[in-house]
C-alpha cells in the first residue's frame, strides 16, 4: 500500500531511511575534509522524523538568522534537499578558507558565499551517491541556491513546495570536529521528497 505522506512510515522505512542518512553524513565528511583540507570527524547523526515548526526550534528558533542551502533532486527521485548552516559552522569555514574572523553572515561576499554553495554540493552529492548506489536510480542535483533570513523563512520554502506531503520531514542532526582542535560544528539536513518518489525508493529496497 502507497505511503500518502511521510507520517505514515512504519519502523522498518525510518530505520532504511536512518541508515541512508548515517552512510550520507559519513561521506560527506570525508569529501569535506578533502575540499577544507582540515581533519573532519563526525558524530553518528540523528535522524527524526519532525515537523516544519520542530525543525525551526530545532536549530535555534524561527528568527533566528541562518543560512540556507536549497537543493532540488531530479529524475526517479523528485524532491528537495536542504542545508541550515548556523554561524559555527560559517566561521569555521570562512577562517579556514579566507584566513578571516566571520562577524556577520551580511558581511560575506561573492566568493565566500560560493565556498558554500561548492559545500553544499559536495554534501548532497554524498547524501545522493549513497542513495543511488543503494537503489540502481538515477538522482541528479541543481545547483544549490543560497539564501540567508530567519530559519522560519527558509523553512517556509519547502513546506510551501511540497505541502501534499504533510507537515512532516526527515530532519538530519550531523555534528562534525573540524581541524586539529576538532572544533565543534553542526549542519542540519532536511530531506522533502515527493510521495511518489518515497514509495518508488521503498519498493526498491525491498520495504514496501
Amino acid at each position: 500500500m502507497s505511503l500518502k505522506n511521510i507520517e505514515e512510515l512504519d519502523a522498518v522505512q525510518l530505520d532504511v531511511l536512518k541508515e541512508l542518512g548515517n552512510i550520507g553524513s559519513g561521506n560527506a565528511a570525508t569529501s569535506l575534509a578533502s575540499f577544507m583540507g582540515q581533519e573532519i570527524n563526525i558524530n553518528i547523526p540523528e535522524v527524526k522524523i519532525l515537523g516544519f515548526n520542530e525543525v525551526a526550534e530545532y536549530v535555534g528558533g524561527p528568527e533566528k538568522i541562518v543560512m540556507g542551502l536549497l537543493i532540488n533532486l531530479e529524475d526517479d527521485i523528485n524532491g528537495m534537499i536542504l542545508y541550515i548552516l548556523d554561524d559555527e559552522f560559517v566561521k569555521s569555514v570562512v577562517g579556514t578558507f579566507f584566513g578571516k574572523e566571520f562577524t556577520s553572515f551580511t558581511d560575506l561576499d561573492e566568493m565566500e558565499q560560493s565556498a558554500f554553495g561548492e559545500i553544499g554540493n559536495i554534501m548532497a552529492s554524498s547524501y545522493v551517491n549513497a542513495l543511488a548506489s543503494m537503489t540502481g536510480m538515477t538522482i541528479n542535483i541543481s545547483t544549490p541556491s543560497i539564501c540567508v533570513d530567519m530559519a522560519g523563512a527558509i523553512l517556509s520554502v519547502p513546506s510551501a513546495k511540497f505541502a501534499e506531503i504533510g507537515d512532516k520531514v526527515l530532519f538530519i542532526d550531523d555534528s562534525f570536529g573540524i581541524g586539529s582542535d576538532m572544533n565543534k560544528v553542526k549542519s542540519n539536513m532536511i530531506l522533502v521528497p515527493e510521495m511518489d518518489s518515497l514509495n518508488k525508493l521503498f519498493k526498491r529496497l525491498g520495504v514496501m
